[in-house]
């Protein structure tokens, strides 16, 4: 078997392991998901490394509703400097509390560049470009209290 095939499955898991980290609120997952080194960049926000990383996921889902983080259309190239993968994103939220009537979505991709680590591959870099924005953003928010 083409050993590329095997690849592209393995960095198929690991996406649907981040849609389910944050869909569950899964934190302690972001260790299966990113390198110890990784950034991204979230909507023209940079965030430096994975600590920042989590802080911008937990402000933004602890306090929110329902979520789905839908993937699909992945592309992968395998470079010479690792792969680098483009998947589409359509994440759906609903408000909580006073906002639970609310709803907010965004459409856009992932662009991510991977690392082989001895526990299997991870995102070095994520880079999320918006291209669709339905509904307000104010209902991202942290945990109560």
């Amino acid at each position: 078997m083409d050993p590329t095939v095997l690849i592209e499955r393995e960095l198929q898991q690991v996406l649907t392991a981040y849609a389910r980290m944050c869909d569950e609120r899964n934190w302690a997952a972001i260790d299966s998901v990113f390198s110890e080194d990784a950034s991204a960049e979230y909507g023209g926000w940079p965030l430096p490394d994975r600590a920042a990383i989590l802080r911008m996921l937990t402000r933004n889902l602890g306090g929110c509703g329902p979520t789905q983080h839908l993937l699909g259309n992945l592309t992968v190239d395998h470079g010479t400097d690792g792969p680098r993968s483009r998947i589409s994103v359509r994440a759906a939220h609903r408000g909580a509390a006073e906002l639970a009537d609310q709803t907010y979505e965004c459409l856009g991709e992932y662009l991510d560049h991977w690392v082989a680590t001895p526990q299997g591959w991870r995102i070095r870099h994520r880079r999320m470009v918006i291209t669709l924005e339905i509904g307000s953003r104010r209902l991202l928010r942290p945990a109560p209290g």
